[in-house]
């Protein structure tokens, strides 16, 4: 299956001409026409995708549905969902993507899951757009787009106001159209998923005899977000959220357990030990240590074995 890391990647994949910026694109359906394969066997990405359909023949699988409502209709695509298609050349309508990067940046996106939480779940859901509201979503779409191919520095600003306010429509389109519970129930699920994921991956990372990458860093919270295939962002207000504690604190909790069970079972050096954990010296090790428990490592062999 092939998989696209960027909205580069993505453009040319699907046979497209390249975004003018790397972390965002819009287009209309029209335009990708000409050239797009009309065709395309199973995919994933790794950004956030809108998309308002205003007409067009053919089938197109985003997540489970297959079978989009008739009609107006805005479906949207979040990192890693499995896409196909089998279109005919007179789709209507627009998209634009963005990925992790252009969240980060963003002082109004920032918060993006907290915000519009719905684009957690990992099922992408079609909506109906009620006609009283299809000129206002088409109108969003329409004023991205043109505002995409201006020249002035402050456009960006502009877009992501816009994109916010799309996303307010779509929640709003998701609350009237999805059950609360179940969607309540997806999110929640998507979440503690993706922190045992996390948990998972630190203690395995931490075994003796691991496979690891060169100068893998396990210390640091954008180790497991790539190994996840997450941005670090993300994955760090996701897991405070469920969790109460950072990203980092995970790790180092980890580490800290480790440590202990090390210095009160086995006669390894702290040199040793350190190694083993993964420090660069055993001074950091030892530093570590020191400042998570008050006492020295030697010093915490000492009290255990009293």
């Amino acid at each position: 299956m092939k998989h696209f890391k960027t909205i580069s990647e993505y453009c040319k994949g699907i046979n497209i001409g390249p975004p003018r910026h790397p972390h965002f694109d819009i287009r209309s359906f029209e335009e990708n026409m000409k050239t797009v394969y009309k065709q395309m066997p199973p995919f994933r990405h790794e950004f956030y995708a809108i998309a308002i359909k205003a007409g067009g023949d053919g089938k197109a699988m985003t997540g489970e549905f297959s079978d989009f409502p008739t009609g107006t209709t805005v479906f949207f695509n979040t990192p890693f969902q499995v896409l196909s298609w089998d279109i005919a050349p007179n789709w209507k309508g627009y998209y634009l993507m963005f990925s992790q990067d252009f969240i980060a940046q963003s002082n109004i996106l920032s918060k993006l899951l907290e915000l519009f939480p719905f684009l957690k779940i990992d099922k992408s859901i079609p909506f109906t757009v009620p006609t009283s509201e299809m000129r206002n979503v088409l109108t969003i779409f329409e004023s991205i787009w043109h505002e995409y191919k201006r020249s002035e520095g402050d456009k960006f600003q502009v877009i992501e106001a816009h994109v916010y306010l799309l996303l307010t429509y779509i929640r709003r389109f998701f609350e009237q159209q999805v059950d609360a519970k179940t969607a309540e129930v997806s999110m929640k699920a998507a979440d503690l998923k993706l922190l045992s994921r996390y948990q998972t991956l630190i203690q395995t990372s931490f075994y003796p005899n691991a496979k690891l990458e060169t100068f893998s860093n396990l210390h640091s919270p954008s180790y497991y977000a790539q190994k996840l295939s997450v941005h670090p962002n993300h994955l760090n207000a996701l897991v405070k959220a469920v969790s109460g504690v950072t990203a980092l604190n995970h790790i180092h909790n980890h580490i800290l357990s480790l440590a202990k069970s090390y210095l009160a079972q086995t006669d390894w050096s702290v040199k040793e030990i350190a190694y083993t954990l993964h420090f660069d010296s055993p001074n950091h090790f030892s530093s570590f240590f020191k400042r998570k428990t008050n006492l020295t490592p030697l010093g915490y062999r000492e009290q255990v074995s009293l």
